[in-house]
C-alpha cells in the first residue's frame, strides 16, 4: 500500500458485492498498520471513515483485515482523530 491520499481500492463484502473506498491515511499504531477508507459511492449519506487493519498473508501480500478487539479499535480511532485535529490546527 502506499500512502498516497488519492489511492481507491475495491474490497468484497460477505455477499460478494464490490465496494471503491478511497485511501484516506494509512497510520501506524503500536507496530502495526491501518488503512484509514472513505466510501467512494455517491449515495453514502454518511461519509464516515472505516479502519481497516493491514496484515501480511503467508505470501507476503498485504491483506485488510476488520479489528475485532474494542481496545484495538479505539486506540486507532483516538489516533486518527488526533492526527486530523493537529492537520487543522
Amino acid at each position: 500500500m502506499t500512502e498516497e491520499n488519492q489511492d481507491i481500492i475495491t474490497l468484497e463484502d460477505e455477499e460478494g458485492t464490490e465496494h471503491q473506498f478511497s485511501v484516506l491515511d494509512i497510520i501506524e499504531v503500536e507496530q502495526k498498520e491501518y488503512a484509514i477508507l472513505l466510501p467512494v459511492e455517491e449515495d453514502e449519506e454518511d461519509d464516515e471513515a472505516i479502519i481497516l487493519r493491514i496484515d501480511t498473508d503467508d505470501s507476503g501480500n498485504e491483506v485488510l483485515h476488520s479489528i475485532e478487539e474494542d481496545d484495538e479499535w479505539e486506540k486507532v480511532a483516538a489516533a486518527w482523530e488526533s492526527k486530523i485535529s493537529e492537520e487543522d490546527a
